[in-house]
């Protein structure tokens, strides 16, 4: 039998009490080597600036140490991540080449004081870093082949929207006029089936084969979406540029919330696909029409027995110019459910 012993491994133990190693530092550790080697670290400390408000001698690295920090840890909040940050505080912030880990009131005034025009300087930065490296050697991208045999790049444009809470402040002449921190980053909007009072969007802009990242945006309420729009299809024209991929082969899927004509003008140049929310389309007469004639097909998915009829209706007018598009509407049959009482 032969042992796998190794007379050079030391064990010691203590009876004195030492605060574990957080398990995600390990994570931690792989990505500030990955980011040094490619000189990710070195770029944001000489590219990225903006006018300092009370931030005393940190920089714009020493508050993304802390996010990257606690994106990765999965933390639920803030507080808990700073509570077991705080043992390994310095090798923590040695690994992005730092001596002092930036206090929970440093970093809120540096997200209050961050400007527009640092996050799109972050943003360009990861962006060029993220295109000029292949994922794999031979610089494949992945794609998708249709029932012809043409191959398509597929990017995904993507408004998720998030409602908070907010509990009744009192309101008495002997209190101060009621403040609440989220109206400067949540506003109302639309909030569909989530309970809350106010709303913020984050829209995210990524390949759907190698799922690389191309963009993140956030804003209050129900987002600037057409400009967010924009922004992404900045990024992914710069993808195809970089890998030198035809833009008459990239398909683009849409959240519903660009399922309007209004943004027709912004893709025109692209072949897309969306949840369409203009339902005033189904009394188009084009549609009328082909409603009354039987289904293209039938569609059924395995987790529910509910089958869909699919119409096919080619080239109705969306928009206010007009613009023939592919529309498909999906029927089913009413379940004839009736909502229970309460009480």
């Amino acid at each position: 039998m032969t042992s796998i012993a190794d007379e050079s491994v030391c064990i010691q133990t203590s009876s004195e009490s030492a605060a574990a190693t957080p398990s995600w530092l390990g994570e931690v550790v792989l990505l500030t080597a990955h980011l040094r080697k490619h000189g990710v670290l070195t770029k944001i400390t000489e590219q990225v600036r903006f006018a300092r408000r009370r931030f005393g001698r940190y920089d714009v690295i020493d508050f993304l140490a802390v996010l990257f920090g606690y994106a990765i840890s999965g933390e639920r909040t803030l507080e808990e991540f700073y509570e077991r940050l705080q043992p390994v505080a310095i090798p923590f912030m040695a690994l992005f080449e730092r001596d002092q880990l930036p206090s929970r009131s440093a970093l809120s005034r540096f997200l209050a004081a961050l400007t527009e025009a640092a996050v799109e300087g972050l943003r360009t930065l990861f962006l060029d870093d993220l295109l000029a490296r292949p994922l794999t050697s031979d610089k494949q991208t992945g794609g998708l082949v249709d029932r012809a045999g043409n191959t398509w790049m597929v990017f995904d444009i993507d408004g998720t929207r998030e409602a908070a809470r907010q509990r009744a402040l009192p309101k008495t002449d002997d209190l101060p006029a009621p403040f609440r921190r989220l109206d400067e980053v949540c506003a109302p909007g639309y909030r569909g089936r989530k309970r809350g009072e106010v709303v913020r969007t984050r829209t995210t802009v990524s390949q759907a084969h190698s799922y690389q990242w191309l963009g993140t945006f956030g804003n209050r309420g129900n987002g600037r979406y057409r400009e967010e729009l924009r922004k992404g299809l900045a990024a992914i024209g710069r993808h195809l540029t970089t890998h030198r991929l035809p833009q008459e082969r990239t398909l683009l899927r849409l959240d519903g919330q660009y399922g309007n004509g209004a943004v027709l003008a912004d893709v025109a140049s692209f072949a897309f696909v969306t949840r369409g929310k203009d339902y005033h389309l189904l009394d188009h007469p084009l549609v009328q029409a082909r409603l009354h004639l039987p289904p293209d097909q039938f569609q059924q998915r395995p987790e529910s027995p509910m089958e869909r009829s699919l119409y096919d209706c080619p080239e109705i007018p969306v928009g206010p110019d007009g613009v023939p598009c592919r529309v498909i509407v999906a029927t089913h049959p009413s379940l004839g459910r009736k909502r229970a009482r309460l009480g």
